[in-house]
């Protein structure tokens, strides 16, 4: 789900979940109203990432496994998790470690680090839908497409809903949504998307040639 801010991309997520039900219309899941299956049920196998998620004053392990049953992941499964994260390597470089302590609400750590850690959150239940909203916005490029290769080799049956400025994000996806206004104007892939007039190839040409430029000055 790409569009500018205010677009609706968020209220669609928060509709999935049942934070809210539609005012009209429906929304089905494999044929069946979403209306008719439990909250808790639709919630315990979707994993959701936020743009600025919480984390708990306790040891980073602790916070990847937090809503678990105690045991339910054991540390192989918490490092392949963090791993796919790309914030298996940062955890080890902490003098503590996995028993690293956190600060209130994670303050100890970078926006990128909590964005992270909170991914391998959702990824150590491995949940059955995946949905990261605007979940890597405080990550560089090069660790977003590290973390996006990773998803695309881990999930083998596991769908993904990315809702994103950043279209490097969604390049791969199966399907691109533009959302404008609180409505889709525009569907299809990447490729698809591209070559037609619109809203998306705008938005692409924009962020194409802002690192371009970049990559100019850097060099």
């Amino acid at each position: 789900l790409v569009g500018p801010s205010g677009a609706g991309k968020t209220t669609i997520v928060q509709l999935l979940l049942r934070f809210h039900e539609p005012a009209e219309g429906a929304i089905t899941v494999d044929g069946a109203p979403l209306a008719r299956v439990p909250r808790a049920s639709i919630r315990s196998v979707t994993g959701t990432v936020l743009q600025q998620p919480f984390l708990y004053s306790k040891r980073l392990r602790d916070n990847i496994v937090a809503g678990m049953e105690a045991g339910a992941a054991d540390d192989a499964r918490i490092a392949a998790a963090a791993g796919t994260a790309c914030i298996h390597e940062a955890i080890l470089a902490f003098p503590e470690g996995y028993a690293t302590m956190v600060g209130e609400k994670g303050l100890t750590l970078s926006g990128g680090q909590r964005q992270r850690v909170a991914i391998a959150r959702a990824l150590v239940r491995e949940p059955r839908l995946l949905i990261l909203d605007d979940a890597l916005s405080a990550v560089d490029a090069h660790t977003e497409a590290s973390i996006l290769a990773a998803l695309r080799a881990r999930a083998a049956r596991q769908t993904r809903i990315i809702v994103t400025h950043r279209l490097s994000a969604v390049v791969d996806a199966d399907l691109i949504l533009v959302i404008d206004g609180g409505r889709v104007i525009q569907r299809g892939t990447h490729a698809e998307l591209a070559q037609q007039p619109g809203l998306y190839r705008t938005l692409w040409e924009i962020q194409h040639l802002s690192d371009a430029e970049l990559e100019a000055l850097d060099a």
